[in-house]
Parts: C-alpha cells; sequence; structure tokens
C-alpha cells in the first residue's frame, strides 16, 4: 500500500502540471474498474477547468495524458479513461468486453489467452487501446492450517479461522455513541504485526482448556502467486477487457474488430460476451434500418389517408433518400477535418428528423400541384405551376430551418460534439434536399402520375360525370 500511494503522488504531480486540472482527488488500495479492493491499486479523480479556461477536450486531455503517463512513469501501469456515457453502465467510457473460461480450466489458462486477445486487438487499426486489470501473478501468502494438530491442541477451527481473520484482515465488533456521535468499533492487529509473515508467532489461539496456543503452532505461511480477484460472468471465471476505439473509428466498428479477434484468438472453450455500455449498444445495432423503415412506412400511411390515394405519397417520399445522402455526404466532409463527426445515435437521429422534413418540403410542391391537376391542367402543367408558386415559401421554409441549425454547428462548452455532429447532420441533409428537391419533386409527381394514369383516370371520371 505503502508502494501503491508513492506511484499515486508520482502521478498527482504530472497530472497537476497539465494547465486544463484544476484539482485531483485520490484513492489508493481500491480498483475502480474491478470494484476490489487491492492493496497495489488506486484510481485518481480528474476535475477540469471550465470549458473557457482550456485549449483541450477531455477526449484530447486523455490521450496526452496516457502519453505522459506512458514515458515517465515505470513503476506502475497507469492509463486514463473517461466516466461512462451512461452513469450506471459500466466504470469507464468506451467498450467492456469480458472473456469467459467455459472449460473450467485453470487461472493461467485464462491469462494466457487473454493476453493474445490484448496484444491482437491492440494491433487493430479501429482499436485505440486495449487492457485489463487483471493479473494471475500477483504476489500472496498462502496459510496452511493444520487441522488434525488443532483438534488435538483442543482448538475450535471456527475460533481459529476468526481469529486469523481478525488479526490479519479486521473485525467489526460493535457500536458506541461519545459526544453525540456514533463510532464503530474494529479490532486488527498493529501493522508492524501484519508486515512479516514471521510475527505469526505473536499471535495466540485459545483453546477448549483456556490456555493460549501460538498460531505458527498450527499454521504455516508460504509463498504463492495468483489472481487478486476472480470475475464470476454468467457463473463462469471471467477476465473484463476494456478500452476504446481508435480516432476516426466508432464503437461498433470497434466491437467488429473485438469479434474477429476473438474469432481468431480464442479457443473452442472459451467465449466472450459483452458488458456495460457496450451490451445495450450491441443489442440495440442494426436498428437503423427499421426505424427509417418504420419512419417512412407510417409517414406513407398518414399522406396516403390525407390524399385518399395509394400511389401519391410515392412523389413525396421517395426524394426523402436524399436528404440522408446529405447528411451522410456532410459528416463524411467534416470528418475529413475533425473525426468526431462519426454516423453515430445522433447522426442517426437527425436521419429521423430529416425525413419528415424533406417530406415537408415535398407535400408544399405535390399538394399545389394535385389542386391544380384537378382543375383541369395536365401533369407536366400542374408541376410547374406548383414548382414556380411554391418555389419561395419552400426556400423561406429551408432557410429558416438551416439557420435554426447553425447554433449546434458551430457549439462550443461540454457536450458540443454532440450538438455539432447532429447539426452538420441536419445542415448537409436540408440543404441538399432543398436544392434538389424544387427540381425533383415536380418531376417524381409527373413520373408518378403517368405510371399510374392520373390523366386517364381524370378523363374517364369527368366523362361519367357527363353522361
Amino acid at each position: 500500500l505503502q508502494r501503491s500511494d508513492e506511484i499515486t503522488k508520482q502521478v498527482e504531480e504530472i497530472l497537476m502540471e497539465f494547465d486544463e486540472i484544476e484539482y485531483v482527488t485520490t484513492a489508493t488500495g481500491y480498483s475502480i474498474l474491478s470494484g476490489a479492493m487491492i492493496s497495489n491499486t488506486g484510481f485518481l479523480f480528474i476535475s477540469l477547468k471550465n470549458w473557457d479556461e482550456r485549449d483541450y477536450t477531455a477526449k484530447e486531455l486523455i490521450q496526452r495524458v496516457n502519453q505522459r503517463l506512458n514515458k515517465e512513469v515505470r513503476g506502475a501501469q497507469v492509463f486514463a479513461f473517461g466516466p461512462p456515457a451512461l452513469p450506471g453502465l459500466g466504470n469507464g467510457s468506451g467498450f467492456s468486453i469480458m472473456l469467459q473460461d467455459r472449460g473450467g480450466n485453470d487461472v493461467s489458462y485464462l491469462a494466457e489467452h487473454v493476453a493474445d486477445f490484448i496484444k491482437e486487438a491492440n494491433q487493430r487499426p479501429e482499436i485505440g487501446a486495449a487492457f485489463t486489470t487483471f493479473q494471475a501473478n500477483t504476489p500472496q501468502r498462502f496459510m496452511d492450517i493444520d487441522k488434525e494438530k488443532a483438534l488435538k491442541l483442543g482448538i475450535n477451527l471456527a475460533d481459529l479461522y476468526t481469529t486469523v481473520g481478525a488479526f490479519m484482515g479486521g473485525a467489526y465488533v460493535n457500536d458506541f455513541t461519545r459526544f453525540g456521535r456514533l463510532y464503530k468499533t474494529y479490532i486488527q492487529a498493529e501493522p508492524q504485526y501484519r508486515v512479516d509473515e514471521s510475527r505469526i508467532n505473536d499471535f495466540f489461539i485459545r483453546n477448549k482448556d483456556g490456555k493460549m496456543v501460538p498460531l505458527a503452532t498450527v499454521a504455516t505461511i508460504k509463498p504463492i502467486s495468483g489472481p487478486d480477484y476472480t470475475i464470476r460472468f454468467n457463473l463462469f471465471r471471467s477476465v473484463e477487457i476494456t478500452g476504446g476505439p481508435a480516432p476516426g473509428y466508432t464503437s461498433d466498428q470497434a466491437r467488429q474488430a473485438l469479434k474477429e479477434v476473438a474469432e481468431k484468438v480464442l479457443p473452442a472453450d472459451m467465449s466472450y460476451a459483452w458488458n456495460a455500455m457496450s451490451f445495450q449498444e450491441e443489442k440495440a445495432s442494426g436498428s437503423l434500418g427499421a426505424i427509417l423503415t418504420f419512419s417512412l412506412v407510417f409517414v406513407f400511411l398518414i399522406l396516403a389517408a390525407q390524399y385518399e390515394s395509394w400511389s401519391l405519397p410515392f412523389s413525396i417520399l421517395l426524394g426523402t433518400p436524399f436528404a440522408i445522402l446529405g447528411a451522410l455526404f456532410a459528416l463524411w466532409l467534416s470528418r475529413q477535418f475533425s473525426p468526431t463527426f462519426e454516423n453515430n445515435i445522433f447522426a442517426q437521429v437527425s436521419f429521423v428528423m430529416l425525413i419528415g422534413m424533406a417530406a415537408k418540403n415535398a407535400i408544399l410542391i405535390v399538394e399545389f400541384a394535385n389542386e391544380e391537376f384537378k382543375k383541369g391542367l395536365s401533369l407536366f402543367d400542374a408541376a410547374i405551376k406548383a414548382a414556380q408558386s411554391r418555389f419561395r415559401p419552400i426556400l423561406m421554409t429551408a432557410f429558416s430551418f438551416i439557420l435554426g441549425v447553425l447554433p449546434l454547428v458551430v457549439a462550443s462548452g461540454a457536450g458540443a460534439e454532440a450538438r455539432k455532429v447532429m447539426g452538420m447532420a441536419l445542415l448537409g441533409g436540408m440543404v441538399l434536399a432543398t436544392l434538389l428537391g424544387v427540381f425533383l419533386y415536380p418531376m417524381l409527381f409527373v413520373f408518378i402520375g403517368k405510371i399510374t394514369g392520373y390523366e386517364k383516370k381524370r378523363d374517364a371520371a369527368a366523362s361519367s360525370n357527363i353522361e
């Protein structure tokens, strides 16, 4: 624990050299990733200054901090990571995958394949870093109790284990109140008696005759190595591997890369499972197509009910894919300058919004063209007149929307990257849908009308009314 405290102090000094960091809170002897109390671990909470007072984002600062720590800290494995995207889903940002030993092998077997997995994963371009806090060869001490000898000496085994646990690890006794405050009482041997295993000669156990028996009489201590803790995930011995995607890659691409690594490296008696936020992402992955499909279906049904026609809504909806194409192009172009413009969940929300916005512009033209067509104009003349009369309203509504999303595109401060992605997708999609829409929607109206025989149906209905 003293050695861990020295390392954390060294890390504190390095962190405080960064102007963007306001203060650091340290806790030694506890691993926030595994949740285990281990003497050779520790974690530090870093609080950053306000956005206006620093030149780097939290993500950029993590990369700079890790570079310094890898170069200057030699006595420990130290790395920085961000908090989870959703509080409660995991202990950090990035991915979390559990490697499971389904064959019931020993710890060394699991550790060997975990090391192979991490080595192979870090060679993939999609993976920024993959690591684990699991160690299978941590120095330990094993206390071997001679049960037969203890029973011969009249020592109760339950009392023996309780005494050893109290001396070495501490034991809760009771609570008491003093000066208006509640205090908890614990007993434990002094530190100098717990540093060296030879000091067990100073520990005594009371036997059934009331005599004190030295602990060394019935116990021997020998050095071993093993893991500090064991994770049981889905009842299998498991190791958690965490990390994050490389710049320019999404979390979905990182998960796909890890799947390929698992198929390549892991033997038949080992498997993997997603954990925390990665589990939710994997469960929800592939749903974009279904969401967009349902969005189009609902819009189609509403338009079909409004126009009392199954064919006319197609002249409106066939132009919406160009809005999605414009959003993807805007994200691709922006990604050439900044890797944060990714096709993530915020961009996908924008896609759903663009379907409605593109359909709204199409309705302005198609509805007016349909009214003029019912008055007797041909499909072509009705479409031309609708495009001419609706040109200014379309531009007014489109540019008002575009100006409305500009603050998202130029956003700054905490969470700005999410707003920028959403704003850029909406901006690119709406610009392309507007530029092409004023020409495309009249063409689609004429095209759908020709292939479904609008003019023939109208003329036939007019003839029947005359008769």
